[in-house]
This record gives structure tokens, sequence and C-alpha cells, in this order.
């Protein structure tokens, strides 16, 4: 097959001119394989041109969808894999990406980290397990996590903490302990953190409770009375988490 001409398309792009076909191709396979000084290409030739080809084709592609964001090698890999290439080729991807620094699982986790402290809600115990799941070290991993401000931690939880009690003023002490602290660790921080920070700004059950019985006492004391009035009322208080007892003292004061 002859070479009629070489063409630049773009920043990296070549176009061949064969006789009767345009291969849009590379430049690192110009280079490779010495295409500016033949005239002829034979079948093999031919051949690994293509296949050259279409390894960049993808290389490329992933190239850009680092630039998007920063990945971990785990991310990269399952992105490799949609396109049904060779082992062989994955890891030479890969081998590249790491030579050009755009594979650091140190560079990634730092920045993993910076995002969710300081973007998101989550707490370090997961940001620490979904590092994990991304197959990064654990040495890096703590190593990192390490640099953190805890006071920054601390900040963020007392904030998240503090919104909840807030908007949540209508249930008791304990329900509302015990549904921050599920909702808090489920979000990485730590339990005796939480525990103390709740403790620190609740309110206490008397106050909530002489508030919400007369709320809900007031609202259906129009639509019932005696002791069905006296049973909506307590029903109400009990599935806020108050006690039965504390309950009946302020009713019998009613």
């Amino acid at each position: 097959m002859i070479i009629k001409k070489i063409k630049k398309a773009s920043s990296n792009k070549y176009k061949i001119y064969l006789e009767d076909e345009v291969i849009n191709t590379y430049d690192s396979v110009i280079l490779e394989n010495d295409l500016l000084y033949k005239k002829n290409i034979d079948k093999i030739l031919y051949d690994k041109i293509i296949f050259e080809t279409n390894f960049y084709d993808v290389y490329y592609k992933t190239v850009k969808y680092i630039e998007k964001k920063r990945r971990s090698e785990k991310e990269i890999i399952s992105y490799l894999n949609k396109f049904k290439i060779s082992e062989a080729d994955i890891n030479k991807i890969i081998s590249k990406l790491k030579g050009l620094n755009l594979i650091n699982d140190i560079e990634y986790t730092r920045a993993y980290i910076n995002d969710k402290i300081y973007l998101s809600k989550e707490g370090i115990n997961k940001v620490r397990k979904d590092l994990i799941k991304e197959n990064i070290s654990l040495d890096i991993i703590n190593s990192e996590l390490d640099r953190v401000d805890t006071s920054i931690i601390d900040d963020k939880l007392e904030k998240l903490i503090i919104k909840k009690l807030n908007s949540n003023k209508k249930y008791s002490k304990d329900y509302m302990r015990q549904k921050i602290l599920y909702e808090m660790t489920n979000l990485g921080y730590d339990k005796n953190t939480i525990l103390n920070i709740i403790d620190n700004n609740i309110s206490s059950d008397d106050n909530i409770l002489e508030s919400e019985l007369n709320k809900i006492y007031n609202r259906l004391k129009n639509k019932y009375s005696g002791i069905e009035l006296e049973n909506k009322v307590r029903n109400n208080l009990l599935r806020k988490g108050f006690l039965i007892e504390d309950i009946n003292i302020l009713l019998n004061k009613k």
C-alpha cells in the first residue's frame, strides 16, 4: 500500500492518505513506526498501525476522563475494562499514565479528603472507608488523614448537630439523641464526640414536653374531649419518645 501523504489534523492527530483509504491516527503511531520516511506499508505494518491507533483512541479517552477530575487507579482500570481491551494494554496504559503523574494515589487521596472534609457532610470514618474501597493503601489513607485539622471536623459536626436539634424541637431528648447518633455515625463521625456535642446543646425534656403537649392539646381539643382527648395527646407524645410517667404528670395538671 502506497502512502500518498501524511497530514497533521490537530495537536496530536494525523491523517495517513493511502490509495483508497484515510487512516486517522496519532503522532505517537507516526513516530513509533517511522512513517514520515516510508512510502509504502505492507499488510503487517498496516495492521500494526490500526492496532496502535485503536490503543491510542482508548488512551486519549482515558486522559480526558482523568482531566475532568482526578481518579484512583481502581477507577481507571474499571473505565478501561469498558473498552474490552487486553490486560496487557490496560497495564501499558496504566504505566504510561503513572509515568505522567496522571495516576497518583497520594495526590488522589489528598484531593478526595479535601473535597469530602470541606465540601460535604462526611466525617473521617466514612472517608477512610470509601478510600479503602478504592484500593488505596491504608498507609497512604492514614498518613493523609493525619494531616487533617480535627478542629475543622468537630466544628462541622457541631454545626450539623445544632441544625438537627433546632429543626426537631418536638421530640424527646432520648429520641433525638438516638436519631442524631445514628445519622452522624453513618456519616462517619466518632460516637463519643457526637454524644458530647448533643449533650452540650440539647434542651431538657421538661421544656420540650410541656411545649409540645400544649401544642397538641390545643390542636385536638376542638375535635376530642375527656379521656379520648387525653389518649390522643398521650399517644402523640409517646411517638415522639417522651416517657409515659412524665406525660401523665403534665396531663393530670391539665
